[in-house]
């Protein structure tokens, strides 16, 4: 949908999560916006705290062009709703009412993914225009004969494979971006609309600038010639923390006095109780091992500092579906990671040569990766030209302008100035 010939293009951008990507992806959008000279509005449709957070981030505050449009309590608890088709319809709900009151032209959801069951069902937007980052498409990856497949994934593939078929064929659809590369193709080829699915890069501020940004006091003193392995983000059982913990139980008694970890972010509290009695069994079985936690949200400045720091970056999660920031922070300071073997985690390690992608469910090949590390040091678990080659086409405004450019319809003229960031606060998936 184009606007209509003489009208400044509307766009209403949707994300009710603060967490995880949100603060920084609006942050470049905003940035951008506030170094071009785009003809367009933008409604900015989130959080009250995340609107306060990216103001403070941003020297010039956020550009005339952009409009706040925070959350009321109400909307907040209807679109964050555990339950995900409830979630997904109070979102279509939520979105459909705000494109009303603002008469935008077109509605951006920052996380699409909830929507495909509304949208699937062939709701519309009242003639207005969607698009959306989809995060977890799953349909595309074989299955390996290696790793199991339970019947909740083998189920939940299959109600992906029908909504999305019949999500990509509503009209009020115009673009889903893919975080995962590999998608876009599969889509093409199999959904008789799948030519909407477009690839998108997850973007990442150059890790020179940020890391200026912060500094994080040294660990070498209390922890000597360890190896250094870093686990970051919101730390979660699906983050594998829990199971970084045992696998450092299991570590030989040989290497675990040459293993240090820090594990910095803020604990989901679902796991406290769990994560505490498997410290309690750590420190029992391998006092050796160093183990630091920094339990809160860290400014992009301090895990810049951290990862510089660290030898490997620890990316253990469990069976995650979709892209996660972690391997672009690790690429970007040339550091090796141990992810996942599963998936597009998996595939972008074995692809770019990022380190070491193994089963991380299992706390003793956890273990055994960990080992290998120590044993013949992590220089020699990645490629350094296939993490810069990860890493190209990840910028912040590569990524901000094909999102708005897309929903106006049109390539706004613009004169791009030098960018005026500072530090933030963020919360790394």
């Amino acid at each position: 949908m184009n606007c209509p010939s003489g009208k400044r293009p509307h766009l209403l951008l949707f994300e009710p999560n603060a967490q995880g990507h949100a603060t920084e992806w609006v942050e470049y959008i905003a940035d951008w916006l506030a170094r071009t000279e785009a003809e367009l509005t933008v409604s900015l449709a989130v959080p009250p705290s995340l609107i306060d957070e990216v103001t403070t981030s941003l020297r010039r505050g956020l550009p005339s062009t952009v409009r706040p449009l925070p959350f009321t309590a109400l909307e907040m608890a209807v679109c964050n709703n555990g339950f995900l088709p409830l979630s997904g319809f109070g979102r279509w709900w939520t979105m459909r009412r705000k494109l009303r009151a603002t008469d935008a032209d077109c509605g951006v959801f920052l996380c699409i993914d909830h929507l495909s069951l509304p949208f699937g069902l062939g709701l519309k937007a009242d003639g207005r225009a969607i698009t959306g980052i989809l995060f977890r498409p799953s349909v595309h990856y074989p299955r390996d004969p290696d790793l199991p497949v339970s019947l909740r994934e083998r189920l939940r593939n299959l109600r992906k494979d029908i909504l999305y078929r019949l999500m990509f064929r509503n009209d009020a659809i115009r673009t889903v971006w893919s975080l995962d590369p590999h998608f876009p193709a599969f889509a093409a080829r199999r959904y008789s609309n799948g030519g909407k699915v477009r690839s998108i890069g997850d973007p990442i501020r150059g890790f020179d600038t940020v890391r200026k940004e912060g500094t994080v006091s040294s660990t070498r003193a209390s922890r000597g010639a360890r190896t250094l392995f870093l686990i970051f983000g919101f730390l979660s059982e699906r983050k594998g923390v829990i199971t970084l913990v045992d696998a450092l139980r299991r570590l030989e008694a040989g290497y675990a006095g040459s293993v240090a970890v820090i594990a910095a972010g803020a604990i989901d509290p679902a796991i406290v109780a769990p994560l505490k009695e498997a410290l309690e069994e750590l420190r029992d079985a391998r006092p050796e091992v160093w183990l630091r936690f920094d339990s809160r949200r860290l400014s992009t400045g301090e895990i810049a500092g951290l990862v510089a720091e660290a030898d490997v970056v620890l990316a253990p999660y469990q069976r995650f579906v979709g892209s996660s920031g972690v391997m672009l922070w690790a690429a970007s300071a040339g550091k090796p990671v141990i992810t996942q073997d599963y998936g597009l985690l998996g595939r972008l390690t074995r692809d770019y040569r990022l380190g070491l992608a193994v089963d991380t469910t299992n706390a003793s090949e956890l273990a055994a990766a960990i080992i290998t590390a120590v044993k013949l040091g992590p220089k020699s678990l990645a490629d350094t030209a296939g993490m810069a080659r990860f890493v190209s086409g990840h910028s912040p405004d590569i990524f901000a302008s094909r999102i708005i450019e897309d929903a106006a319809g049109h390539t706004p003229p613009r004169t791009a100035r030098h960018s005026g960031r500072t530090g933030r606060t963020a919360a790394t998936d």
